[in-house]
């Protein structure tokens, strides 16, 4: 099993559209959750950590708040990155279970993962900043998105795992305008 973080891609291509860098963050993020299980796998760590999820939540709202992004946006688009997470280490775990030959040999230190998902937490942040008006024109983004997410997958070669946590990980990007009356 390959435990790189790093992508599949050569060089620096990344996906596709004005969308493409918020959507490769998100798969960098579905890729850590690939050494989340690995970390958790044959422990007493759970998948489901509800206290851990509200204090990430917690942080991502101040986080949000201090960047300018909706605090409240700002939670929905990160429960969908915590249940893109949970995707990927529940097919994980059902894989290493059904054929322990792939199971993983070594666990990943949880603190320095954690370390990765913070910076990733601010990057994204950056990203939903950057992005906010074109998410804000529902058919606008959702072509983008569409684009920054079928190129982002083909470009990382996602396998099917992976493509079901994409699309979770990116449920709430495209979403009405907030200030569409104030014009």
């Amino acid at each position: 099993m390959n435990t790189e973080l790093s992508s599949n891609t050569v060089g620096t291509v990344k996906p596709l559209g004005r969308l493409g860098a918020l959507t490769d963050l998100v798969i960098e993020r579905i890729r850590v959750s690939d050494h989340v299980a690995e970390s958790k796998f044959g422990t007493d760590s759970p998948i489901e950590d509800p206290s851990r999820e509200e204090q990430v939540l917690e942080q991502v709202r101040k986080q949000a708040g201090a960047v300018g992004v909706n605090p409240d946006a700002a939670v929905v688009f990160f429960r969908d990155q915590i249940a893109a997470s949970k995707v990927v280490q529940k097919g994980l775990f059902a894989r290493w279970t059904a054929h322990p030959e792939e199971a993983p040999t070594t666990r990943p230190d949880l603190g320095q993962i954690r370390e990765q998902l913070d910076r990733l937490t601010t990057d994204l942040l950056q990203e939903l900043k950057s992005t906010e008006e074109l998410r804000d024109k529902l058919v606008a983004c959702t072509v983008q998105l569409a684009l920054a997410a079928g190129s982002g997958a083909a470009l990382e070669q996602l396998d099917t795992l992976h493509r079901q946590a994409l699309r979770t990980a990116t449920h709430s990007v495209c979403r009405p305008s907030e200030t569409s009356d104030r014009s």
